[in-house]
């Protein structure tokens, strides 16, 4: 079993930019889809964007042209860079498979958390 570890959340104001950064452990990190997903305070865990092998994208209507995706199969990282964020952005993110929690990372990590608040 491999580990995802998160990193990069923070207290940010609204409009303002984070970039998030998942560090994947084994060595065949790069044959997954890989996305990034968010949990709220009292909301289900959502989907947030998703990169394929090839470095296709895909993203929640919610961030589209605000949040972009991208990987180093070279470092076995994805990232998430984040723009124009708005308070409704405030949770918990994580990154894992697309579909998630595929072997072996069948386990969240501890994700990482952004507040977006004035």
């Amino acid at each position: 079993q491999e580990r995802l570890v998160e990193s990069g959340g923070g207290l940010v104001q609204p409009g303002g930019s984070l970039r998030l950064s998942c560090a994947a452990s084994g060595s065949r990190f790069s044959i997954y889809v890989m996305g990034w997903y968010r949990q709220a305070p009292g909301k289900q865990r959502e989907q947030v964007a998703v990169i394929t092998t090839g470095g296709s994208t895909n993203y929640a209507d919610s961030v589209k042209g605000r949040f972009t995706i991208s990987r180093d199969n070279a470092k076995n990282t994805v990232n998430l860079q984040m723009n124009s964020l708005k308070p409704e952005d405030t949770a918990v993110y994580y990154c894992s498979t697309a579909p998630p929690r595929l072997y072996p990372y069948n386990d969240w990590g501890q994700g990482t958390q952004v507040t977006v608040s004035s």
